[in-house]
């Protein structure tokens, strides 16, 4: 099973772990480093999934969540908000913004993989 993830993030370190995590789980990916970046991407190759980092340069992820998410071309894309940010508040703030799902890093590989492949699946 392949797929495309789109990983917008903006810590070089995180975004090599995720990056190689879903390489070694068979899917593609693109990068993006800011939002304005991960709407640039959307825009030029449409992913089966995007993982999304909560602080990011410009607009913070949970803005480019509701952007995609409230846009029709892009609201059928699953999103994944993967932040340090894990208390209850920012789980419920991430889900209600349109999230398909919430993990916390530093992430669980196996966990995060299997997610993203259920994600690209349905």
């Amino acid at each position: 099973m392949t797929g495309t993830a789109l990983v917008v993030e903006d810590s070089l370190t995180d975004m090599q772990i995720l990056i190689g995590c879903l390489q070694q789980g068979g899917i593609t990916v693109l990068s993006a480093q800011s939002g304005e970046e991960a709407f640039l991407a959307v825009a030029r190759q449409k992913p089966d999934v995007i993982i999304l980092d909560v602080v990011l340069p410009g607009c913070s992820g949970f803005e480019v969540c509701r952007e995609l998410k409230s846009n029709d071309a892009t609201s059928d894309i699953p999103i994944v908000i993967c932040s340090t940010k894990g208390g209850e508040m920012d789980k419920f703030w991430g889900l209600k913004q349109g999230a398909d799902a919430y993990l916390t890093k530093p992430i669980d590989q196996e966990e995060f993989v299997q997610t993203i492949r259920q994600l690209i699946r349905n």
